[in-house]
């Protein structure tokens, strides 16, 4: 917000999305498109996202190679909502290309390009430390992140994500049955487990990026709580 001649005017502003056809990615777009806020939506993935509006600007091609896309990739904004699972995903080496690899490549662009600010999706358990494998891959993501010193940084790890997606996943579907039944149960410090949804993570991104808190890890309840 700047003024002038006494007049006060919004700060007109561009994002970059990362994974805006997942579920996710898709509603916050949908978001961002409708807030005055922003004049410029970038969408970087490799098949379209099917999103229409005069804000968007899609940019289609393998964002495994991040890197090619340096000169486009400009913006007030980075929202990184790209993941896949062990399911859809079983080579180690696809995965981390994903989970890890495009997270800590677009903060590494964010950097370059002087970006201020970049939000991305983690997830609950994440830990650099851990011998799981996903958590291991999510909390060394982290630290890839952070180590590039981006001045607003934010990490969300929610909890188990709930929204109607294309694909059907049922140990998902099965565990989100689980935690709506058992919610009222998770209090304390156990409220972080409770499911959350997608549109709720979006939105909780979208005031991360006007609030700039101090905070830069968020668990699931801290989301749910800002959403």
């Amino acid at each position: 917000m700047f003024i002038k001649q006494g007049k006060i005017f919004m700060k007109q502003k561009t994002a970059i999305i990362l994974g805006a056809t997942g579920l996710t990615g898709s509603l916050l777009a949908k978001r961002l498109i409708a807030d005055e806020s922003y004049t410029s939506i970038k969408l970087f993935s490799r098949k379209a996202s099917g999103i229409s509006s005069p804000k968007v600007e899609e940019f289609l091609g393998n964002i495994l190679q991040l890197e090619e896309f340096k000169k486009d990739f400009t913006a007030d904004e980075v929202y990184c909502c790209v993941g896949t699972t062990s399911a859809k995903t079983k080579d180690r080496e696809v995965y981390r290309a994903i989970d890890f690899g495009i997270p800590f490549k677009a903060a590494t662009l964010a950097k370059e390009n002087k970006i201020p600010a970049f939000m991305v999706m983690s997830s609950m358990g994440a830990n650099a430390q851990s011998k799981i494998f996903y958590s291991r891959t999510k909390g060394e993501m982290e630290q890839a992140v952070l180590d590039q010193e981006i001045p607003n940084t934010y990490i969300l790890r929610p909890s188990l994500i709930l929204g109607d997606r294309n694909e059907k996943r049922f140990g998902e579907s099965f565990g989100a049955v689980v935690l709506k039944l058992t919610s009222s149960l998770l209090v304390g410090r156990l409220k972080k487990y409770r499911a959350i949804k997608a549109d709720h993570i979006a939105a909780a991104m979208i005031k991360l990026a006007k609030s700039l808190p101090d905070m830069k890890i968020l668990e699931s309840d801290r989301i749910q709580e800002l959403a």
